[in-house]
């Protein structure tokens, strides 16, 4: 009797070390796929690990992580909150909630479950200030701005939203009294000389849309990069500038710009989806085949 209770703890024993191998290997095996931007099979691994634990938080998260990239919503959200059910305070995943709740352009949700990281991390007040912004909420986002500032917590990204935030009152009050600018009858040389002058955004914005259509994507990439530092928090620049170096062959840079870009888009599905189409072309170019389908989805299902 007692040999073969030995015997059975040894065999125990042995199945536990044999499935920890297994469950390594395919955890290794599906970050090695989502590494390589092969969501679909990195999910495939992941199942194989699910099958042998099926409550592993770091398989959850990753699951999430690939669903996301992948476009599934339901299943992003889905995992993660599983992983959360577990660890309720870990921040990591409460920040790819986050993100997953921007996909899905549910700003309140996002909001409240960021006032929860910084709970555990003030120094994240940046993201909180962005959701406000994109949840069309001035008021609160200029306010934890002041109140960053007090800190000595300002960095460009927050000068950025600052800008943009002050912008717009700006083109409030320009929209209850608009100036008199013949931009729609003006030739591009004289357009030139007025924004020379007067340095309007919507003049520059007419220049822009003009020389695209004649493809003098040397000058757009040229005047949207100067425009740029007048106006660093206008999409349209961003998106003008990046569309520019992809025509010009250089898509390293198309995506940094437009990656950048992409952040102050507010409330704009159309624009969304062009930095997305632009983005897509961009890794297309450069032969990221998966990349350049994912963002190519995005585009698509932004314009339905």
């Amino acid at each position: 009797m007692i040999f073969i209770s030995i015997f059975s703890y040894a065999q125990n024993i042995n199945t536990e070390e044999e499935n920890d191998l297994k469950f390594q290997t395919h955890f290794f095996e599906a970050l090695k796929q989502k590494a390589i931007k092969n969501y679909g099979k990195a999910i495939e691994s992941l199942e194989l690990c699910n099958a042998i634990d099926a409550t592993n938080v770091a398989v959850f998260f990753e699951f999430s992580k690939n669903h996301l990239e992948l476009n599934n919503y339901f299943e992003a959200e889905l995992f993660i909150d599983k992983a959360l059910q577990q660890e309720p305070e870990n921040r990591y995943l409460l920040q790819h909630k986050v993100a997953v709740l921007k996909a899905l352009r549910n700003f309140n949700k996002a909001i409240e479950v960021q006032k929860k990281i910084l709970k555990i991390q003030p120094k994240e007040s940046e993201e909180l200030v962005f959701l406000y912004i994109q949840n069309q909420n001035f008021d609160l986002a200029e306010a934890l701005i002041v109140k960053m500032e007090e800190n000595a917590m300002a960095t460009l990204r927050l000068k950025s939203f600052k800008s943009f935030l002050e912008n717009r009152k700006a083109v409030q009050k320009k929209i209850e009294k608009p100036a008199e600018i013949p931009t729609e009858k003006a030739d591009i040389e004289t357009l030139k000389k007025l924004y020379s002058e007067k340095k309007e955004y919507k003049i520059v914005q007419e220049i822009l849309i003009r020389e695209e259509k004649e493809a003098l994507f040397e000058q757009v990439y040229a005047e949207s990069r100067e425009a740029l530092e007048l106006f660093p928090e206008q999409p349209f620049l961003y998106k003008m500038n990046g569309l520019a170096l992809n025509r010009l062959g250089k898509y390293n840079e198309a995506i940094a710009v437009l990656s950048i870009g992409i952040d102050f888009v507010i409330d704009n599905s159309a624009m969304e989806a062009d930095f997305y189409e632009q983005l897509s072309v961009s890794h297309e170019k450069l032969g990221n085949k998966s990349e350049a389908i994912k963002f190519k989805q995005r585009s698509a299902a932004l314009r339905k």
